[in-house]
């Protein structure tokens, strides 16, 4: 196949084993090339601008900021341009954050290879596929409640040990606010207690640990 038709990947990973990896896979292919590859969003953005790849590849987490904010920021520069999460977090809220800032599809790490291939071909022909796993997570999402901005802060500061008052002071709120924001939450996660929120939150993606 002619190079000039190769579809031209750029790869976003902050692992350099990950990216060796995605290049050898798609080096296998006929009808692909990677033209650039970045480790974090600053190198991304600027990359893509350099390149202007088919498809993008991108990694959740990167260690300036997430790959969400990365989707955002090439999104507005380019808000045609093609992105793929490639990621391991398998959280509803990853997933629903990757795809509402402009994803085009959500691609878990330890499902490579042929779902990664194929899932770059139908992106790049205008495609939106979902894979039978990520489209169980999203439906199952559709029946949860979802969490405020607000009450996503409290959750974060949960995580990090504060009690109500301190989350009072934290967030500039009254003791009482506080404690009505915690019981919200352990009501929308279907939890009983406090450690309970920080395992279930993060195991949804609503926080990273």
């Amino acid at each position: 196949m002619e190079q000039a038709s190769r579809i031209r990947v750029m790869c976003v990973d902050d692992h350099p084993v990950m990216l060796d990896g995605l290049a050898l896979l798609i080096a296998r292919q006929p009808d692909m090339e990677v033209v650039a590859s970045a480790t974090n969003v600053e190198q991304a953005v600027g990359e893509y601008v350099r390149v202007r790849p088919d498809i993008t590849l991108m990694d959740l987490q990167l260690p300036d900021m997430s790959g969400v904010d990365g989707i955002k920021q090439i999104r507005q520069l380019a808000p045609d341009a093609r992105v793929i999460v490639l990621t391991m977090y398998q959280g509803d809220e990853d997933i629903h954050r990757s795809l509402e800032a402009g994803a085009a599809t959500y691609v878990l790490k330890d499902s490579l290879s042929d779902d990664l291939v194929s899932a770059i071909r139908q992106v790049h022909a205008g495609g939106k596929p979902v894979t039978p796993a990520v489209e169980a997570v999203l439906e199952s999402r559709r029946h949860q409640a979802a969490l405020t901005p607000r009450e996503t802060q409290v959750v974060r500061l949960i995580a990090d040990g504060l009690r109500n008052k301190e989350i009072a002071v934290a967030l500039g709120i009254s003791e009482e606010t506080a404690k009505v924001h915690v019981k919200n939450i352990l009501a929308k996660l279907h939890v009983n207690d406090r450690s309970a929120v920080v395992v279930v939150a993060a195991r949804r993606g609503i926080f990273h640990l």
